[in-house]
């Protein structure tokens, strides 16, 4: 197995303002004994660290090898599928959405939930209610992201104006998240709508509180949200079918392992991200990120079309038929291999 830590860089905006698909050959395309799967160094991508980690992808695959790569967030690698640098990538609900918009339905699919829950809003000392958030910055991965989605169209809901530039009565800056959590020590920002382990390593910041935890503005759906998708390039599926279905056999294995073993689960997760980040995480942190998430296959289809709702209302996404976004055929049959209830899509 290779492992890169080397995002691949991209203009922040790229998908969310409108870049046209660069091609959908998949990674794979000349060597098709190779799976490049992408993920984030996030703990809401735990299934991919743990299955990396644990060689379980790895020896799912048989004989095909798993090279993986890391991105900081869902538009970089919804380029990468784009450009044929992934074949596969775990990625927040808006990302996946507009790549479809993008591509017109041809360059990806939506094979699995992988997590659901795992994000919010995070505040220094002072800021004790929404409305102190007025004149404030605040941070978000990348513009068009999943929370940078969640916080615009939160900020609208209040009947406040931001635009992409930084500007209007709440100023919203895409930064990585690493650079986030430095960002809010030095006192450069007042705040961060983060998935975990950043979520809670903000939180454990002299003074910062969670005002808003992201599952309070999901009364439609009872506070559930997906937050991580696993998508593969359309191209690859229709070409090597077995390889993706070992790779979901890996990706079932892999959730079931996590919630069969929380603990451990952790551990493996905080050891991973050490491993392609070079830093350091508490494993108390870590910890306590893990019990703010859910980690399922289902893919939590009603919460991605209100992101997508979400998406179109701020204006960074036209209106958008997410018919057959999903191609759950090949894990259902994998659930049903492990005695596993079938997981629902779009249609039923």
């Amino acid at each position: 197995m290779r492992v890169s830590a080397t995002p691949l860089r991209v203009a922040a905006a790229a998908l969310a303002l409108g870049l046209g698909v660069t091609g959908c050959a998949g990674a794979g395309a000349d060597d098709s004994s190779v799976l490049t799967l992408g993920y984030f160094p996030n703990i809401t991508h735990a299934p991919a660290l743990v299955g990396v980690e644990n060689g379980i992808i790895d020896r799912a695959l048989g004989g095909v090898e798993l090279d993986t790569q890391t991105f900081n967030a869902g538009p970089d690698a919804i380029n990468a599928v784009f450009s044929g640098e992934v074949d596969a990538a775990f990625v927040g609900p808006n990302p996946a959405v507009n790549g479809w918009a993008q591509s017109e339905g041809e360059a990806l699919h939506v094979i699995a939930g992988a997590a659901t829950q795992g994000a919010g809003l995070v505040v220094r000392d002072g800021i004790r209610t929404v409305d102190d958030l007025r004149g404030k910055t605040l941070s978000t991965p990348m513009l068009g992201g999943t929370q940078d989605v969640a916080l615009r169209w939160f900020a609208q809901e209040q009947g406040w104006e931001v635009d992409t530039a930084g500007g209007g009565d709440l100023s919203i800056v895409p930064q990585e998240n690493p650079e986030t959590v430095n960002a809010f020590r030095a006192g450069e920002i007042d705040g961060a709508w983060i998935p975990e382990p950043h979520l809670s390593r903000l939180l454990a910041e002299d003074g910062a509180h969670l005002l808003v935890d992201e599952e309070e503005v999901w009364e439609r759906t009872g506070g559930q949200y997906v937050t991580t998708l696993l998508i593969v390039n359309a191209a690859f599926l229709e070409r090597e079918p077995e390889a993706v279905e070992n790779l979901l056999r890996g990706h079932v294995e892999s959730v079931d392992w996590i919630n069969d073993n929380p603990d451990e689960a952790a551990e493996a997760s905080r050891v991973h991200l050490e491993e392609v980040t070079g830093g350091e995480l508490d494993p108390e942190l870590t910890a306590t990120a893990f019990q703010n998430v859910t980690f399922t296959v289902d893919p939590a289809a009603q919460s991605l079309l209100i992101k997508a709702e979400q998406a179109e209302a701020i204006g960074l996404l036209d209106p958008v038929d997410l018919n057959g976004i999903y191609a759950l055929d090949p894990l259902n049959d994998v659930l049903a291999e492990a005695g596993h209830e079938p997981v629902a899509g779009l249609e039923g």
